[in-house]
């Protein structure tokens, strides 16, 4: 079991599931707001690892399904300031275990960092809200 310091959209259909999941596979979570959180450049960096910035990105966020933004386009420090100044562009959750940090819900990938019982996951993937809005 962890203790996992959770940051979502509250209301988020996608956070509830994966909430629930992570539950059910025994874990403890301290549930913050990831759009009233006082984000620095800094610390939002330290969830994101050697990924490639446009997987830094919430990819259901109006801006980017228009092409309106593009992320693949923008360099790590362009992106994090945005990121600070518009939460609402970062993919979600944002996940703390002591000092481990990680950005969204791949299910192997959570797995493999705290685990998971499996077959809480379901047919419905996770990672992928399904909220219209970002």
């Amino acid at each position: 079991m962890a203790k996992v310091i959770f940051w979502e959209k509250p209301g988020c259909k996608g956070n509830s599931r994966q909430k629930e999941i992570l539950e059910a596979s025994g874990h403890q979570l301290d549930v913050r707001d990831l759009l009233t959180e006082v984000w620095t450049v800094e610390e939002l960096s330290r969830f994101f690892g050697a990924r490639a910035v446009v997987e830094w990105f919430n990819p259901t966020n109006p801006r980017i399904k228009s092409g309106d933004l593009d992320p693949a386009a923008l360099t790590p420090e362009a992106a994090l300031t945005m990121m600070v100044e518009e939460p609402l562009l970062i993919v979600r959750p944002l996940m703390q275990m002591g000092r481990q940090r990680l950005a969204g819900f791949n299910v192997q990938e959570v797995h493999n960092w705290i685990g998971l019982k499996l077959d809480e996951v379901g047919e419905r993937d996770p990672q992928n809200c399904p909220c219209v809005t970002s």
